[in-house]
């Protein structure tokens, strides 16, 4: 060996370690594009603002807490960063923690323990590219909902997380499965569900030994089995516990008219199932990413599924996973979940289930089921990219079946060290496989381009105007107990100030400190051309509709009542668009605060106001506690957290079989 052949090595590994990450970033960079910039990007769901309170989040209305904890982490980043930086950095981190998740997922489960190969990065950059951009994360990302794709990124760090804990102790297991499932702690309740459909199958269907043949305890294969899945029940609950013990005495209902707005749509010539299967078929046709419906496109996108799934086949049968088996049930589960609201019987079923109990409205939103659909795809298009590049699957040389070991250390194609320097040229048929190889990894993009650059513009920053900050600057500087009335009495509207015509969440909703009162029925239009209103989950709203009798074109009351508002226990009113008919002109009782073009802020001049004192339940900082000592307790223990689980060499305790004491 050459002297420099050990340096070569390390560079190597290096490469191989940032090689994940570079992937996911850059993927992140292409599709965020101006996100990324100063300014706040608003869009659906998407509402970030400035100096977000953490008391915005925690009493902001009734029903069930889907902000928690999401805007909780949010607020406690805003103490410290500004928020248009905070929501940059959220956006990335979707990419950035995908892409690696998957990234390191498929490099460990081809290498097998082995060395990982030069072709076996390339394979593994591509399922790490496939998995952050596909019509899933796209949609979902133009709805807004950030905080579904952050829980998103975090499947594939989970899926390895409960492959590796068959080998540990339970201490250890859960260490590492906490510590796993961060972004889903932080993503709030639907990505818990999503992880829990992912992972759980993995962990039941999970291999009968454990890494190195031995079992790390006693109790035969079925025992184990039914111990990791307890494992990971018992991690999945604990990261769950700020929105699940509220949620407990919430009292919300669930309207079950959204199994019918919120059921998966065609976005594709090819029907329904088959958008599902390309991972679209979302609801609203204004989160589909610009000419993605084209027959071209969708047509290409389909032909790429395909080879897809055949390379996720080809490794099941030529690498054998030990999540293979639990991975593809979760899939299959997740599918199956998602044709249920796409035909009558099945919302039928759905609109029994969610009558006979709430927590059943989560199955609405069918295409959020694809998820696990989606590792699988992006983890065969891996495959597709290693059997071009003429790269041997591990399983050529018999991979173990029965657990995910680390990767051993990163080596070169040549053996020990580097890629030698010199030798013979490459044969003119191992340069066509290889740009195929390179060709095949960039579908993902060239099938998807309305992700590109913002989605096109549609993910464009803008400022808020000076008249809401003085608004947000008024309400703060006012101790008295009191909530804000948000008009329109409309939950999403168009705002004019936005730099281009788009719909979002009333940002007047999460811009004051205390607790805000407004329109949460959420209209949904049907592809007849009727619309479906989903009754929401704030009993005060509904009494406060009541009072106000708004018209329901403008969202706007003819008079307002200061008595009836100071019995309900609203201080301001925050008129958050412009109107034309001043309708608090000439009553007493009601005091301009701040006047502007896009907001007018009113005060309730009555000193009687019904205001209920601002508490946090117990339930609420209990379970934030146990949540963020058990992830805390879990980083200590193996010294570590998502950023440092790479490819190369692994230290600590959560990276080596156990052997109990």
């Amino acid at each position: 060996m050459r002297s420099g052949g050990g340096g070569g090595a390390r560079r190597f590994r290096w490469a191989a370690r940032l090689l994940p990450w570079a992937v996911g970033l850059l993927a992140g960079v292409l599709a965020l594009g101006p996100a990324l910039g100063p300014g706040y990007v608003l869009r659906y769901d998407m509402v970030f603002v400035p100096d977000l309170s953490p008391g915005t989040v925690l009493e902001g209305a009734d029903g069930f807490p889907r902000a928690v904890p999401s805007d909780v982490v949010v607020a406690a980043l805003s103490g410290v960063l500004p928020g248009d930086a905070v929501q940059a950095l959220a956006l990335l981190a979707v990419f950035a923690v995908g892409g690696a998740g998957a990234s390191v997922l498929f490099a460990r489960a081809s290498a097998g323990g082995g060395p990982v190969r030069a072709g076996t990065l390339a394979a593994s950059a591509a399922a790490g590219l496939a998995y952050v951009w596909n019509p899933f994360v796209a949609e979902r990302l133009l709805l807004g909902q950030w905080a579904v794709l952050l829980g998103y990124a975090g499947l594939p760090w989970v899926v390895g997380a409960v492959v590796r804990s068959a080998g540990l102790r339970p201490g250890a297991g859960f260490a590492g499965v906490v510590r796993a499932l961060v972004p889903a702690a932080v993503g709030g309740f639907s990505s818990v569900v999503l992880t829990g459909l992912t992972a759980g199958p993995v962990a039941l269907l999970g291999a009968r030994r454990e890494p190195g043949g031995a079992p790390p305890g006693a109790g035969g294969p079925g025992g184990r089995r039914w111990a990791r899945t307890g494992l990971f029940l018992a991690a999945l609950v604990t990261v769950a516990l700020p929105w699940l013990l509220p949620s407990l005495t919430s009292g919300a209902g669930t309207d079950p008219a959204g199994v019918e707005a919120f059921a998966a749509r065609s976005d594709t010539p090819f029907g329904t199932a088959v958008s599902l299967l390309l991972l679209g078929g979302v609801w609203n046709s204004g989160a589909v990413p610009a000419g993605y419906g084209e027959p071209v496109t969708a047509a290409a996108r389909l032909l790429l599924c395909l080879a897809a799934l055949a390379g996720w086949a080809w490794l099941l049968r030529r690498g054998r996973p030990p999540f293979g088996a639990g991975l593809s049930a979760a899939a299959a589960a997740g599918l199956a979940i998602a044709l249920l609201g796409a035909t009558a019987p099945g919302r039928e079923l759905l609109g029994w289930l969610v009558g006979l109990w709430p927590g059943f409205g989560v199955l609405r939103d069918g295409q959020l089921y694809v998820a696990p659909l989606a590792l699988v795809q992006a983890l065969g298009l891996g495959a597709v990219v290693l059997w071009l590049s003429g790269s041997s699957a591990a399983g050529e040389g018999g991979v173990p079946p029965e657990g995910l070991p680390a990767a051993g250390a990163v080596r070169s194609p040549g053996g020990d060290g580097p890629p030698p320097e010199g030798g013979s040229r490459p044969e003119p048929a191992g340069l066509w496989r290889m740009a195929l190889a390179v060709f095949a990894g960039l579908l993902p993009v060239v099938t998807l381009p309305g992700l590109l650059w913002g989605a096109g513009g549609a993910l464009a920053p803008a400022d808020y105007p000076a008249s809401w900050l003085e608004a947000q600057r008024a309400v703060a500087g006012d101790g008295r107990p009191g909530a804000v009335l948000v008009l329109p009495w409309s939950a999403y509207r168009g705002i004019d100030w936005s730099g281009r015509p788009t719909v979002v969440l009333d940002p007047a909703t999460r811009l004051f400190d205390r607790r805000t009162v407004w329109n949460d029925d959420l209209v949904v239009g049907t592809p007849d051309g009727g619309a479906v209103v989903v009754t929401g989950e704030d009993v005060r709203a509904r009494e406060v509709a009541g009072l106000l009798r708004p018209d329901p074109g403008t969202g706007l009351p003819e008079r307002l009542d200061p008595g009836a508002l100071a019995g309900a226990g609203v201080r301001y009113v925050a008129v958050s668009a412009p109107v034309d008919n001043q309708f608090w002109s000439g009553v007493d009782g009601l005091s301009v605060v701040v006047e502007g073009a896009d907001m007018v802020l009113l005060e309730v001049q009555d000193q009687h106001i019904k205001a209920d004192k601002a508490t946090i339940s117990g339930l609420e900082v209990t379970g934030g506690l146990v949540t963020v000592g058990a992830i805390i307790w879990s980083m200590a223990r193996s010294g570590s957290s998502l950023v440092f689980q790479c490819l190369g060499p692994s230290s600590g305790s959560g990276a080596r079989k156990e052997i109990p004491k």
